[in-house]
Parts: structure tokens; C-alpha cells; sequence
């Protein structure tokens, strides 16, 4: 399993108060740092550990850290984007004031793209509001802040998305401009706290073929699924300049599990419907379904 290792360290530094000014103190901010440090891959096929600085990891481009209140309430939220130096000072470092009390702390590492849109409203809802999901990682816990004693938190950002990857063997005709993934299930929308999507009514991903014409195509697609282990059709486009389909190809009952890659393997700029499917289940790797 991939993840990415989270460790927060919080310094709680306020003016100390007399007996006589306790209600007060609790009306005081106090500093809070909060820091993002290496992300560790694990390898489930050789069972080993690769470590990478958050800055240096290549699937993480933004991470969103913040706070809500035992009610609910949104007390804080930034986001910093790797790409613009201006969000912050030290990528996966955030530095904060928050009042004494009990608290759900969020972060959440994903990718981005041109044109995507991101929201988080609370710690059991966010989403993909734009055309694409992303490679995503998640971690929620609780924080009690009740004195101005120092506290170190530590938590893991686990990837809570599933991935389809497209592999054709034969080769990009020159009509071909993108390829579109219309999945039976699952949804752009999740929950940070359980992993699960909001929504399992599937979802369309229209991505472009970057692969030159008379060479063979990968593309990728990302979803949330429903439960932790989810089986779907899949139908898969190519499609011209005009949006038109141009081959059309259907794969029944393909499994799908969170954090693992299913990979289909085929002909798919063929006209061509017909296909004979092999399903190879090796959650700790990845699925392969190849068809002709």
C-alpha cells in the first residue's frame, strides 16, 4: 500500500493568567504549527519503504489543512498549492492561531490539474467539482487543545482513491483525440473521514490521447468508490476532434478495490465489439484485465 506519512507538530504558546483572569484565557488565541514532513511509499510487491520530501513527491500538487469545531463549524481552512511559492513559506508547513477547545483536524494531499476545482465543506464532505478526479490522500483526527502545554500530533495520509489504467495494444489512429471512461459506479465526491464516496452513481473521465498516432495509448482515470471493494462496468470511447465515438468498447464486472490500480488491456481503436476478458485479482499489485 502507498501512503503518505503525515507528522504534525503543534506548539501551544500563550501569556499565562491569574486565577482571577481564567474566563479570559480561554478567549486567547493561541499559535499553532502544523507541520507536513516526508511522505513514506510503501511497495506492497517487495514489501519495502521508499521515503520522499512532500515537495519532491509528484502525485501531491496541493494540500489542504483545517479545523472544525465539535459543531461543526469551519474555524479554519488554507491550501497550499505547490505550484505558486506565494501560498507559502515552507511547502507542508502551516502556521495558525486557534482558541482552546476540542477540535477535527483535516488534511488532505491530491493532484491538480488545468481547469480543476476542489472543495471541502466539512470532515465527512469534499469533492471533485470540475471534469476529473485526482490521485488523493486523507487523514482526519480529533484535537483537543486545553492548556499551553506543547503537543506533537502525528497522523497517516492514507490514498483513499482507486485508479483505472487504459493500456491499448494496438495504435492511435489519426481520427483519435480522447478517450472517455464512463464507470457504472462510484463518484468525484468522498468523505475525507471514511474514504468512501458520497456518490455511487458513476461518473464519465474524458482525457486526451498523448500518445503519437501509430503508437499504443495509456491513459488513467480516478474515482472514489462506494465500499472498499466495488465491481463495475466500464465502457470505454475513443473519440474524434467532434466528441464523436469512434469505437466503442463495454467490460463487464471489473473490480475496483481503494488504494489499488485495475488495469485494462486491450484494442480499443478498433471498430471492432467483440472481446474476450481475463480478470487477474492481485489486490497487493494491481488488477489486469486484458481483452482483444
Amino acid at each position: 500500500m502507498k501512503r503518505l506519512i503525515f507528522t504534525a507538530a503543534v506548539a501551544l504558546l500563550a501569556a499565562s493568567c491569574s486565577n482571577e483572569n481564567e474566563e479570559l484565557e480561554t478567549e486567547t488565541l493561541v499559535p499553532v504549527t502544523v507541520q507536513v514532513n516526508d511522505f513514506s511509499v510503501t511497495l506492497d510487491e517487495s514489501n519495502t519503504r521508499a521515503e520522499d520530501d512532500v515537495a519532491n513527491y509528484a502525485g501531491v500538487k496541493a494540500i489542504t489543512l483545517a479545523f472544525y469545531t465539535s459543531g461543526g463549524e469551519e474555524v479554519y481552512k488554507v491550501t497550499q498549492q505547490k505550484s505558486d511559492n506565494t501560498t507559502y513559506t515552507t511547502f507542508g508547513q502551516f502556521n495558525l492561531n486557534l482558541y482552546k477547545g476540542s477540535y477535527t483536524m483535516v488534511v488532505l494531499g491530491y493532484g491538480q490539474g488545468e481547469g480543476d476545482v476542489f472543495t471541502l465543506t466539512s470532515p465527512t464532505e469534499a469533492a471533485y467539482t470540475g471534469a476529473h478526479a485526482r490521485e488523493t490522500f486523507s487523514a482526519t483526527q480529533a484535537v483537543n487543545i486545553t492548556s499551553t502545554n506543547a503537543v506533537n500530533l502525528s497522523a497517516t495520509l492514507n490514498r483513499i482513491v482507486s485508479k483505472l489504467v487504459v493500456l491499448s495494444t494496438d495504435n492511435r489512429t489519426e481520427d483519435a483525440a480522447n478517450i472517455q471512461v464512463t464507470f457504472a459506479k462510484g463518484g468525484k465526491s468522498f468523505n475525507p473521514t471514511t474514504g468512501l464516496a458520497l456518490s455511487d452513481e458513476g461518473l464519465t473521465n474524458t482525457v486526451s490521447i498523448s500518445a503519437a498516432v501509430g503508437s499504443s495509448s495509456t491513459s488513467a482515470s480516478y474515482l472514489f468508490l462506494a465500499f472498499d471493494e466495488e465491481s463495475m462496468d466500464i465502457t470505454i470511447d475513443v473519440l474524434d476532434n467532434q466528441g464523436t465515438s469512434i469505437s466503442h468498447k463495454v467490460v463487464n464486472n471489473v473490480p475496483f478495490k481503494r488504494n489499488r490500480s485495475t488495469k485494462l488491456t486491450g484494442p480499443i481503436y478498433s471498430a471492432s465489439t467483440t472481446a474476450t476478458f481475463k480478470v487477474e485479482t492481485a489486490w497487493e499489485t494491481e488488477t489486469t484485465v486484458p481483452f482483444n
